[in-house]
């Protein structure tokens, strides 16, 4: 029997469509379903997962299922979870789900202790919360564990340092590192998904305003190229100098936060670190400046510098909270400074999070056939996982491509060759 914390059960109904109109998109998930199907690869495997419980989501989690394994599932985010989809997950499914979307910050963590109550041998995580509460509330569970996987920078970023100072205690692959992921994933997919939150959120035309960019990773560049595609004169904000020069040979406009503060009207935060935007950039800013965040975790925009700055406060739309400063000036934060995609849209389209999910069921049979040789640290993934979903994928779209010939397979992997 499945136990859940899900809004109301009876929306389940509502979840099961979504969820089959997002499988229209994921053929190569679907692919190695049917192979699960088949071969059971992860029969007695017990899995914890913390991801955005999504109509992709669940996908992924038909997959496992149907690979044998035993799932618990949480929220990776307060505001991500769609909640006709987890009732679905729970009631359709048979997967213990622990997700609401809007839970309190107790709920949110209380939700991760129930997705670990399964004592995983997998856990899947997005931003690294599970992992660290098993590192720090939970650790006689982690005799069990032979590995996890990492879907985003951010929970990448905090797992490598774990690494690097010898307190993660069992392998991770970070999906997130996969070709196949982040040259999609967070280019594409974070880029459409994150205009798609301000628009619902707010209903603002994009063309002609000033749009900052705060961070040129691959989420940043998604960001900027779609909203300069929809006419915005885009500024990007780095503090690596290679990433800055790259901003400004893609033609995008470069200069210091506290610069971009005094003209932007919209800004966006996707850096993965903290305070990004402060409290001397609320003071700069022009009335009616709209601040979002679209990194993992809200830390990037100073929102308690942002409270004390304001007089008075309200929530004028949906996802859209008004801060007037002392000076009548008004600042509008989306989302509560969370992920806008995520919060105030669907998230990533069902297409691109095929790939990302692909990587996660495949990096999970790939730790269960390898975990006693992989070592306690953070593992990119393999190579031939990434060629071959990238292959599936575009089967899938009816592209075919070229295949080296004997002569050009030896050339390149020889060295007697001259001019």
């Amino acid at each position: 029997m499945a136990t859940y914390h899900v809004r109301d059960i009876k929306l389940a109904d509502r979840g099961r469509s979504k969820i089959q109109w997002a499988q229209m998109q994921m053929p190569v998930l679907q692919k190695i379903k049917k192979r699960f199907e088949e071969t059971k690869p992860l029969v007695g495997i017990r899995i914890a997962a913390c991801l955005h419980v999504t109509t992709e989501t669940a996908n992924l989690m038909m997959a496992l299922k149907a690979g044998g394994a035993d799932i618990h599932l949480c929220a990776s985010n307060p505001l991500s979870t769609q909640d006709d989809v987890a009732a679905s997950i729970v009631h359709d499914l048979g997967i213990s789900t622990f997700a609401i979307k809007g839970e309190d910050k107790d709920t949110y963590y209380s939700h991760i202790v129930s997705a670990l109550s399964i004592k995983p041998h997998i856990t899947l995580d997005d931003g690294a919360d599970l992992v660290f509460t098993l590192h720090k509330e939970m650790k006689e569970l982690i005799g069990d564990v032979l590995g996890g996987t990492e879907e985003t920078t951010t929970g990448v970023i905090r797992l490598k340092a774990m690494a690097k100072n010898g307190e993660l205690r069992y392998p991770i692959i970070a999906v997130n590192d996969a070709y196949t992921k982040y040259l999609f994933d967070n280019r594409y997919g974070t880029g459409q998904s994150t205009i798609d939150g301000i628009i619902r959120a707010t209903n603002r035309l994009l063309a002609g305003s000033v749009f900052v960019v705060c961070g040129y990773g691959w989420c940043g560049r998604g960001v900027a190229s779609r909203a300069k595609g929809l006419g915005a004169r885009v500024i990007v904000t780095e503090v690596s100098p290679l990433k800055a020069l790259e901003a400004l040979m893609d033609g995008f406009e470069v200069m210091p936060i506290k610069d971009a503060s005094k003209i932007g009207d919209i800004f966006v935060t996707v850096t993965g670190n903290i305070n990004v935007i402060s409290e001397d950039c609320f003071i700069a800013m022009k009335d009616g400046a709209i601040v979002c965040n679209t990194g993992h975790f809200n830390v990037e925009i100073d929102i308690e510098k942002l409270k004390k700055l304001a007089k008075s406060t309200r929530m004028i739309r949906d996802y859209v909270e008004e801060y007037t400063l002392d000076d009548g000036r008004r600042v509008y934060l989306l989302a509560e400074g969370r992920l806008v995609n995520l919060a105030a849209a669907e998230g990533h389209p069902s297409a691109v999070m095929d790939m990302s999910f692909a990587n996660q069921a495949l990096s999970v049979e790939y730790i269960v056939k390898n975990y006693k040789n992989l070592k306690n640290m953070v593992y990119k993934v393999p190579d031939t996982i990434d060629n071959e979903i990238a292959s599936l994928k575009l089967s899938s779209m009816g592209i075919k491509i070229d295949s080296l010939t004997d002569e050009q397979t030896k050339y390149l992997s020889s060295w007697e060759y001259g001019t």
